[in-house]
This record gives structure tokens, sequence and C-alpha cells, in this order.
């Protein structure tokens, strides 16, 4: 069976405060509150969940809010830049938008065909607003808070710090299905699918540069897509014989997941494109209280307590 990514399905960063990413990434970036549920691996903490109006794949960013956790520092063996695609012609919008809101920006400057505007969220994640040729507006989002012709279209790349590029690379072309498109300087530019969201991944060549480490201000990992439950299974078999410890199935509710860890220290997941996130509420009413899965909603008594008080971008207050 061949197998081939179309691309990311979700990055997931480490956060802080759960208030004040909300606000950033819905108020500021103007993306959807998808979801509010618990990290299904630490259930004290909170797992939030932002994209396009369905969350689409290759829209969804989600967080972990671990507040009190040491703060992390990006190197190598990690993803050090999450890019968001806009429409074109959309980069002045979002210089004058971002300072606006008192977030310091870098550029924009040219890099291949493409023009890109960085910042820093309130943890320090460094993000990317890419603006390539061709790029519109998508029908996918319906927001109020960016106008229409400049909100954010869904994720233009990641770029992965490697502690082994060579063999990450190797990775990239060879089991996940990618092709290296172009070099410039110590950059490799990868593609899965040119027509998906979040089909292209950058590589830097620094091997020798620090390592980072894990905390608020750092990506967790990425997942990359797969279109059902058979397929992901294909996957774990021949990751599996290519020599990778992959983790059995795991059901994160509004997808399935195995993990594993690339040969450069990033922690890869391929996450499967259904049910989605109207498995357990409707398309027009997400985010509107705290979702648990199915075994953890006899501790719900237990576990809400324990969750900091926050403000959804909708007006309700949770737990």
């Amino acid at each position: 069976m061949a197998l081939k990514t179309s691309g990311i399905h979700h990055v997931t960063s480490i956060v802080g405060d759960p208030q004040r990413d909300i606000d950033f990434y819905t108020q500021v970036l103007g993306l959807r509150l998808l979801k509010v549920t618990v990290n299904f691996d630490r259930p004290e903490t909170y797992h939030l969940y932002f994209g396009d109006y369905a969350g689409s794949p290759g829209t969804i960013l989600t967080t972990f809010p671990w507040r009190g956790d040491r703060q992390g520092t990006i190197g190598t063996g990690q993803i050090t830049a999450t890019s968001f695609a806009i429409p074109e012609g959309s980069t002045d919008f979002w210089r004058s938008r971002l300072t606006d809101h008192d977030v310091a920006t870098t550029g924009p400057e040219r890099r291949f065909d493409e023009e890109v505007l960085t910042f820093a969220d309130p943890d320090g994640l460094i993000n990317e607003l890419v603006s390539r040729p061709g790029t519109t507006a998508s029908d996918d989002w319906q927001g109020e808070v960016v106008p229409h012709e400049h909100a954010i279209v869904g994720f233009a790349s990641v770029t992965l710090t490697s502690r082994e590029p060579d063999r990450t690379a190797e990775l990239l072309t060879g089991l996940l299905g990618f092709t290296l498109i172009g070099e410039s300087d110590r950059l490799r530019r990868f593609v899965a699918d040119r027509n998906a969201p979040g089909s292209v991944v950058d590589l830097v060549v620094d091997p020798d540069g620090p390592r980072g480490t894990e905390g608020p201000g750092t990506v967790h990992h990425v997942a990359w897509r797969t279109r059902d439950d058979a397929e992901q299974l294909a996957w774990r078999e021949l990751l599996t014989a290519a020599g990778f410890h992959v983790t059995e199935v795991r059901d994160r509710s509004y997808f399935k997941s195995i993990y594993f860890r690339e040969p450069g220290g990033i922690l890869f997941e391929i996450a499967t494109d259904p049910p989605g996130f109207t498995l357990d509420e409707p398309l027009d009413s997400l985010a509107t209280g705290v979702r648990l899965p199915p075994w953890y909603e006899d501790r719900r008594s237990e576990i809400e307590p324990g969750l900091q008080t926050i403000l959804l971008s909708n007006g309700i207050t949770v737990p």
C-alpha cells in the first residue's frame, strides 16, 4: 500500500495562561475557538483547539495551557516556527493590525516566492504570516474579528529544526511522501500536496544549534494527516517496520492518533481526518462548555473544580 500524507493535520503548542491564549488567537488572529476540553494525558489542565469555522484539517492549532511550568526554550529537536497562510496582498493589513495590538513584528522578508511577516505570541511562540502568490480568501471561515478578505486561511507550513537534518529529510521524502522543491541558505523546502492547506515543510540545517527544552513557548508536536483508521494502521505498520517506536492508536475523540519521534528529536503524530469537531456539538455551537471524553465523564465533578475559570470568545464562562 503506497502511503503519502497530504500535509499538516494540526500543530500543538505549549502555552501558559489559557485566558490569554484564547484572547490572542481569537481576538487578535481571528481564529475560531473550536473546542474546550482537557489534556487526555494530564486532565487537570485544559486542551484548547482553534481553526477555521469547521475545524478543517490543515487549519487546526491546539494548545496545552500548562500554567506554572518552567518556560521552554526554542532550539534544535523542535518545530521552531508555525506559519499561517494569509491571502496574497494582506501583509500590510496584518502588520498594522499586529502593531495596533502591541505585537512586535519582523519583516516582511522574502522566502522563496513568498512574503513572510514574523511575530511572537504572548508566550514567545514564533509564528509567521505567509502571503504566497495565488493564495485567496477561504470560504470556510465566517469570522467577524478579521475582514474576510484578509483572514487566515489555514497553515502555510511548519519549520523543523532537526538535530539530524539529513535523516529528517530522508524520512520526509521517503516514508512520508514529501518532495524536495527548493533550497536557500540553510533551509530546505518540502511539499506534500500543493492543493492542501499546510502542505509545506521547511527544514533548517543547523544540527549544532542549541537544543530546545520543552515548556510554555514551544511547539509540542506536529500531526500529519491520514484519511481514516485503516490508513492510520497501515502507517503504524510501515513505521514500525522501518524501526520507529510508534505508540498504540490513541482515541482523541475528534481524531485518532499515533506518535513517534523522528531521527532529529521532533515529535510527530499521524492523525485521522474524521470524526471531527461536530462529534459532540453542532457546528454552529462549538466550544460552549468543557467537553470531556466518555471515559472522563464520571470524573467531571473531580476535574472541573481544578480548572481555571475562563471566558470563552462566545461569552460563556467555564467550567
